[in-house]
């Protein structure tokens, strides 16, 4: 009799576990991550851009990067020269269509002295242009500044125009 007991343990403690899951899954986190990351788009071979960001969220499935935290951005043109500088809170990356939008107090600096403040922009790496549809402020390089909505220009600010200019005009001649 005093072995029952002894079995009756043995039966209930020998039985399988479940293992206990802890509810955390990957889904819709990121691959990988960086701090203080820095990374280089190309177009056909040649460096288009060199982008440093405070934080960095990569999603290999979605081929999809986050950049958000102080995004500062260096712009070639296809013989890899130097030609404008993007800042912006935050970026995200579609790497499949080769596409950028710069999200939140967006600043563009060309070489040349042009200036372009916006709340959102997209770069277009295939048609190497950058717009936007929101307002936009465009100092020239004779500082001239012009107000308007929407915005279209090949990626050094050489050839611009703001789709709905805004504002008031006075010719003092």
């Amino acid at each position: 009799m005093r072995l029952i007991p002894f079995f009756i343990l043995i039966f209930f403690g020998c039985q399988g576990s479940e293992i206990e899951r802890s509810g955390n899954s990957r889904e819709g986190r990121p691959d990988a991550e960086s701090w203080n990351a820095t990374i280089t788009l190309t177009n056909k071979g040649a460096k288009r851009a060199v982008i440093r960001a405070g934080h960095l969220e990569k999603y290999n499935e979605r081929k999809y990067i986050l950049l958000n935290e102080k995004v500062d951005a260096d712009f070639f043109n296809e013989n890899e020269v130097y030609t404008t500088n993007l800042k912006s809170k935050i970026a995200e990356i579609d790497e499949e269509e080769d596409f950028l939008i710069a999200i939140g107090n967006v600043v563009v600096l060309s070489d040349s002295g042009v200036t372009l403040f916006t709340d959102t922009l997209s770069w277009d790496n295939i048609r190497e242009k950058v717009y936007t549809d929101d307002e936009v402020i465009f100092i020239t390089e004779e500082q001239d500044t012009l107000y308007g909505i929407g915005f279209e220009s090949d990626v050094e600010l050489d050839n611009w125009k703001i789709l709905k200019p805004t504002g008031v005009f006075h010719d003092n001649e």
